[in-house]
């Protein structure tokens, strides 16, 4: 029997990255039982079995393969275990670029070389570039990758023949680990360079100087020789000798070299007619090669020739280049107007139209093209918006964000800077997010997308018309720059309308659909029309806020001056004012709304979730109100006060007074558990929401709180009384029919032999009601028993001062039944029931005999001990209510 091997496990790699074809060793478990065993070795999804060597089981030896992928895993796979799995992976390294002067192995691909003194594509040979070593020391060159160097320099170059090049990028690629003496050493060096440029033409003098001397003092003595020679005759002058020597010396000359010469003659005429027709040439074939590389693109090329056949036949008076020339300039004409056909057209990157602009200004285009571009993307900025508008009006509104997975322009901006374009506004979406998320909204964030994707590059445009650099980055072209900066100039006034007509459609736009009221009428068939869709809750309008918000916040980034940006923060300010009151009225109707909810299923405390419901409506509503509350810089404070007395209506307990409605008069049950409510918002509900008012940066709670506590009290006291009513009558009512029942005269009666049973039946009633109570609040009890005595003890009061005169039996049997209510009930008296019972009390005529208060102290005794267990229920207890 054998046993089957596990799969092959990868669990380290060495080294862990590496250029293509680095030799690396693959430590791990389970791979192989020997080469034939080895079936599969993939390295970043590069199959690498060809130059594996299997050492054994535990180790591998390969070469890693020109993968595609940058990081991977290495999988084994072997006939005995299987696929493989791996813990480790392998970075691959790219290799880096290779300059052209650097020494390599392998051939490299020249790269295009352009000459960084102008904007165009000139191409220069690679000699004329800077030696590949400037410094003149040793090369050491860094490890760190060039991702790396790109992200550390972003935009940024380490090739000192770029025009972003930059110093310490070319340092720690090339010279590392220099010491600071080598690092002297090459400034030294570049300073020698230096100075040799600007002494060149200086030393070039010193060194000829003893040159220049010999030849003035030769000059010198043949000027002193004529002088003193013109005072000779003329014939026997030395002049006149040495004219006559050079002239035979010339016939002499002519004679023997005539032949010779006339061939030079010849080849010289030759050499000029081919240097003519050279010139030609390029000139004849100039229109065609101007319109083949209209068609490549090559506008460079195109501007380059055109001012090189300007400069050489622009004043030409001979006819056939004239003819030619004016073709050129025909064809140069057709370009002026696709380049400004294409600086105009929409949509296209910033880019593309700065590129546009220095065409148009070096061919020398009529008019200024830049300001033109300007006009046009105003005008189609203004039309995508209004455009945005009639889609989400027909209906088709979030046709093209349906599909759109990219992020919202205000996502790319948050990325850029701290809204600076700051967390993005646009949550992933869930499938059914285009029919949940209301019309408006849609509206307002693709319209912010709009504004945000377009209006930066258009502002961008114009600082660079501002300050020259649309036509020139290295400021060579002073003319074209002042003259850019003059218009800008002139233009200032139209510009800022420009913005201000952008921005006030941005805010029209939103007006009409959130705040159409506070449109003119003129414009609200242009702006308006949303009168069919859904009216927005204080969730969603937060949301718009947030996006507004946001959009804001993207133009102030741009430095776009705060004058422009008023109207977008006038429109925040009634976006929040809006905001916070539609949230209030919907809280409140809500709050109106807890009634239906009502259970009437009381927990231990004696109170049912209304409460709680309500404190949770009163939260949620201050989480909604925390964004149109949040003051940003240059907002406006909403007034708190207008919050407040809202906040006081809505937290009024009038609101709960529905949940009266829907039950019979009769449910005195009901009463208490209304009346226990009560009593928990009072004590606990009202400070609750007085802490959440004071975390959320809300003022005035005092007042809310008091004015709250205030109708809750008055509520309860309506309550209250209504209940004693209902219980407290039918008690107090029930006493004199019983004491007179069976025709009972105080006047003519029996000796007592025990407390009667009206007496008994008023306090099964009470303890009834104690009962009831108890059910629904044990904090309760005290309130409404003492109340209900009270009622009690004023009915015994009454009745014993109504009676005109007491038999000896019949005041021993009123006293006896008086301190046996007033003993049962004890616990719940207070200082007017107390007061009732003395009252009655002396009404009585006064025991005198000891027989009958040891008589009246049994009967008594007798009573508690028959009603022991019933009275037990006014004894103090710790027995938490039930739960119904």
């Amino acid at each position: 029997m054998s046993r089957a091997r596990q799969p092959p496990l990868v669990t380290g790699i060495s080294p862990k990255e590496g250029p293509a074809w680095t030799k690396v060793t693959i430590r791990g478990e389970n791979l192989g039982t020997g080469p034939a065993d080895l079936i599969g070795l993939s390295i970043c999804g590069h199959n690498c079995l060809l130059t594996a060597e299997w050492m054994s089981a535990s180790k591998i030896v390969c070469r890693v393969g020109p993968a595609k992928d940058d990081k991977g895993e290495i999988i084994v796979t072997t006939k005995s275990g299987g696929l493989g799995t791996s813990t480790v992976s392998f970075k691959l390294l790219r290799p880096e670029r290779i300059g052209i002067l650097d020494q390599s192995a392998v051939w490299v691909d020249e790269m295009n070389y352009y000459d960084m003194r102008t904007d165009r594509n000139k191409g220069i040979s690679p000699l004329s570039l800077r030696p590949s070593n400037p410094l003149g020391i040793e090369i050491d060159k860094g490890k760190i990758p060039q991702k790396d160097m790109e992200v550390m320099f972003p935009g940024m170059s380490g090739d000192f023949t770029s025009e972003k090049f930059s110093a310490t990028w070319y340092l720690i690629e090339n010279h590392a680990g220099s010491s600071f003496d080598q690092l002297k050493i090459a400034a030294n060096n570049l300073k020698k360079q230096a100075s040799k440029k600007n002494e060149g033409s200086l030393a070039y003098v010193k060194g000829g100087l003893s040159t220049f001397f010999e030849a003035q003092d030769a000059l010198a003595a043949i000027h002193q020789r004529l002088e003193s020679d013109g005072t000779e005759r003329v014939e026997g002058s030395m002049t006149q000798r040495l004219e006559n020597i050079l002239n035979r010396a010339s016939d002499t000359a002519d004679t023997l070299f005539q032949e010779v010469l006339g061939r030079k003659d010849k080849a010289d005429s030759t050499r000029n007619a081919l240097n003519v027709l050279q010139r030609f040439k390029f000139l004849f074939n100039l229109p065609l090669n101007i319109e083949r590389n209209i068609q490549k693109g090559d506008y460079d090329v195109v501007i380059n020739d055109y001012e090189k056949a300007k400069s050489l036949f622009g004043n030409t008076e001979v006819p056939v280049f004239k003819k030619v020339y004016a073709e050129v300039e025909t064809r140069i004409g057709a370009l002026r107007n696709l380049l400004l056909e294409k600086l105009l057209q929409t949509p296209s990157t910033l880019h593309d139209q700065k590129r546009y602009i220095r065409y148009l200004s070096d061919l020398h285009a009529p008019g200024d093209p830049a300001w033109q571009c300007i006009y046009a993307q105003h005008k189609w900025i203004l039309q995508l918006m209004l455009n945005c508008r009639d889609e989400f009006i027909m209906g088709v509104g979030a046709l093209d964000l349906e599909g759109d997975t990219r992020p919202s322009a205000l996502g790319r901006l948050s990325h850029t800077a701290s809204l600076k374009r700051g967390g993005s506004l646009r949550t992933p979406r869930p499938s059914t997010w285009r029919f949940e998320t209301p019309q408006q909204v849609q509206f307002v964030e693709k319209l912010s997308d709009v504004v945000i994707g377009q209006l930066p590059n258009f502002w961008k445009l114009w600082i660079s018309y501002v300050n020259g650099s649309l036509f020139s980055e290295t400021g060579e072209k002073s003319g074209q720059v002042e003259k850019s900066k003059k218009n800008a100039r002139q233009r200032q006034n139209d510009f800022k309308k420009m913005i201000e007509e952008l921005t006030s459609r941005l805010v029209k736009l939103i007006r009409g659909a959130l705040l159409p009221t506070t449109l003119p009428q003129g414009e609200l068939s242009r702006y308006g029309g949303w009168e069919n869709k859904t009216e927005l809750s204080g969730a969603w309008l937060t949301q718009i806020i947030h996006i507004v918000r946001g959009c804001h916040d993207a133009l102030s980034a741009l430095e776009i001056p705060n004058d422009l940006l008023q109207v977008i923060q006038d429109l925040l300010l009634e976006l929040r004012v809006h905001c916070l009151m539609m949230t209030l009225l919907h809280t409140t109707e809500d709050v109106k709304r807890l009634a239906e909810k009502e259970d009437w299923i009381v927990d231990n405390e004696g109170i049912t979730n209304l409460p709680s419901q309500f404190e949770q409506c009163m939260v949620q509503m201050l989480q909604s109100l925390k964004e149109p509350l949040e003051i940003k810089p240059g907002e406006i404070n909403v007034r708190e006060s207008q919050l407040c007395s809202v906040a006081v209506d809505l937290s009024s307990p009038d609101r709960f007074t529905a949940v009266q409605e829907g039950f019979s008069p009769t449910s005195e049950q009901r009463l208490l558990i209304i009346l226990s409510n009560c009593q928990y918002l009072e004590r606990r509900t009202f400070l609750n929401l007085a802490d959440h008012f004071e975390k959320h940066g809300l003022t005035g709670t005092e007042k809310i709180t008091q004015v709250s506590v205030d109708t809750v009290r008055e509520l309860d006291r309506k309550l209250f009384e209504a209940y004693i009513e209902r219980r407290a009558d039918p008690i107090a009512g029930s006493l004199e029919p019983g004491i007179y029942a069976g025709y009972f005269d105080w006047r003519d009666c029996q000796t007592p032999t025990g407390v009667r049973n009206y007496l008994k039946e008023a306090l099964v009633s009470i303890i009834t009601v104690h009962a009831e109570v108890f059910t629904v609040s044990k904090d309760l009890v005290p309130r409404v028993l003492s109340k209900i005595v009270e009622s009690v003890a004023d009915e015994m009061c009454r009745l014993m001062q109504c009676v005109s005169s007491f038999s000896k039996n019949g005041a021993l049997q009123a006293r006896l039944e008086l301190c046996a209510l007033r003993d049962a009930i004890a616990a719940f008296l207070n200082a007017e029931s107390n007061a009732s019972f003395k009252l009655a009390l002396d009404a009585l005529p006064q025991l005198h005999s000891g027989a009958d208060k040891k008589l009246l102290e049994e009967l008594l005794n007798k009573f508690k001990s028959s009603m022991q267990l019933q009275l037990t229920c006014f004894q103090p207890s710790s027995v938490q209510p039930v739960k119904r």
